[in-house]
């Protein structure tokens, strides 16, 4: 059995990634692997294949970023109930690693160290980028 991380996509249109929130219009709304900023997710495409945000139609691209305002207002909404040192949402759209379509929803917090806490998330140890699950 292939495990469900091989094919993101096609493991959330089959109904096995356990990692997916909801069906949008042109995304499913994920939970990220790690969480070490508490709530991180992801909008990935419904469209096997799909690359980056110009491989779609325009109508469709319009569609998914409204998908991915919709998974950084659930992020924001969650988050600042949740936690009171939460600030805000940073989303990227990038791709340099996995060739599907993708926008990360990440929430950042007054709690992060303050050599961290105005800089991309990307800064942060490669240690606090895997899971044990």
């Amino acid at each position: 059995m292939t495990d469900w991380r091989a094919d993101r996509v096609g493991s959330a249109i089959d109904g096995s990634n356990p990692t997916v929130l909801a069906e949008l219009e042109e995304a499913f709304a994920v939970i990220g692997d790690t969480q070490f900023l508490p709530g991180y997710s992801l909008a990935i495409t419904r469209h096997p294949g799909v690359d980056r945000l110009s491989d779609l139609p325009r109508l469709r691209r319009v569609a998914f970023l409204a998908d991915v305002d919709l998974v950084a207002s659930a992020v924001e909404n969650v988050c600042s109930q949740m936690d009171s040192g939460y600030r805000r949402v940073n989303i990227e759209i990038l791709g340099n690693s996995d060739a599907f379509l993708h926008a990360h929803v990440f929430p950042r917090y007054e709690w992060e160290s303050v050599e961290l806490r105005p800089y991309p998330v990307w800064l942060y140890p490669r240690s606090s980028w895997t899971s044990s699950a």
